[in-house]
């Protein structure tokens, strides 16, 4: 046997002994997740195979990691909207939004300007799942809601996408220090394994270009259904030029540039959008 797979068999052997049991049907689970030199390795012994849909939550919640110290979910939903109807959207929205918001809090609403077209973004706050499924349910019932906006807005909508995130546990949903301004949307895509992997190195990177000063942070967001592993940051700009200026001198800081060159180890892809707030948006 080669010395590394000795190294392989010892870390498989630690990690089964210090992870708790798991019962299905009085039978014991066990699950290792190993990542030795770079080889990921996933022990699974006695499951009955009746129980394999219970998985899912198991393996989610060994992906997402970490988080806030409650409930509170933010849903991120993405419209793609015809490319002759967004100026009719943006006027439908703003004028139906309060009957939207009368049943749960907006965080803000966006279009983008740069990295995408005709693309509307909105974050919904919610206490838990519970409050959503009311919510949800609530606005199905909603005459008003369905007649005055649904109806007339899906002509307008290509394509629907949502996905479900907590915010990181050393972030809170910040604020600007005006209105007006851009807002900054990047997505991280990072390599498997959670907040546990590479939420040390990424909340470093974060936190260098913070401390540049040139942008706000907003928000950290952290996928729990969607995409996994897949992190949406949030920056406030005083505008657009005052952004690519301060990327510039950030990427000449030598903080910034040793934090970042750490994180990117765990990173498979990134993309960026620049932002416009809804006149109706709380963010603005």
């Amino acid at each position: 046997m080669h010395p590394a797979d000795n190294d392989v068999k010892k870390a498989m052997m630690s990690a089964l002994i210090s992870l708790p049991l798991l019962h299905f049907d009085s039978r014991l689970v066990f699950i290792a997740s190993c990542l030795c030199g770079g080889l990921s390795l996933l022990v699974v012994l006695g499951y009955p195979s009746r129980k394999l849909l219970l998985w899912d939550r198991v393996f989610a919640s060994l992906a997402t990691g970490p988080r806030g110290n409650n409930a509170i979910l933010y849903e991120i939903r993405t419209y793609d909207v015809k490319p002759s109807k967004m100026k009719e959207f943006v006027e439908l929205v703003c004028k139906c939004l309060h009957l939207r918001t009368a049943h749960s809090e907006l965080v803000g609403f966006w279009t983008a300007e740069l990295g995408a077209m005709n693309k509307a973004v909105h974050v919904w706050k919610y206490d838990n799942f519970a409050h959503r499924s009311a919510v949800r349910h609530a606005l199905t019932n909603d005459k008003e809601w369905q007649g005055q906006f649904i109806s007339p807005a899906l002509p307008l909508v290509e394509k629907q996408h949502n996905e479900v995130a907590y915010l990181v546990p050393w972030c809170q949903l910040g604020k600007p220090p005006r209105e007006g301004g851009v807002y900054e949307w990047v997505t991280f895509q990072m390599k498997p394994g959670g907040p546990a992997l590479w939420g040390e190195a990424f909340q470093a990177a974060i936190n260098a270009h913070i401390s540049t000063g040139y942008t706000r942070l907003i928000g950290v967001f952290h996928t729990e259904y969607g995409l996994l592993n897949t992190v949406h940051v949030i920056w406030w700009n005083e505008s657009s030029d005052h952004c690519v200026e301060g990327r510039r001198r950030a990427h000449e800081d030598a903080r910034v540039v040793a934090a970042v060159r750490d994180s990117v180890r765990f990173l498979e892809s990134q993309q960026n959008m620049l932002l416009t707030p809804l006149a109706c948006s709380p963010l603005k």
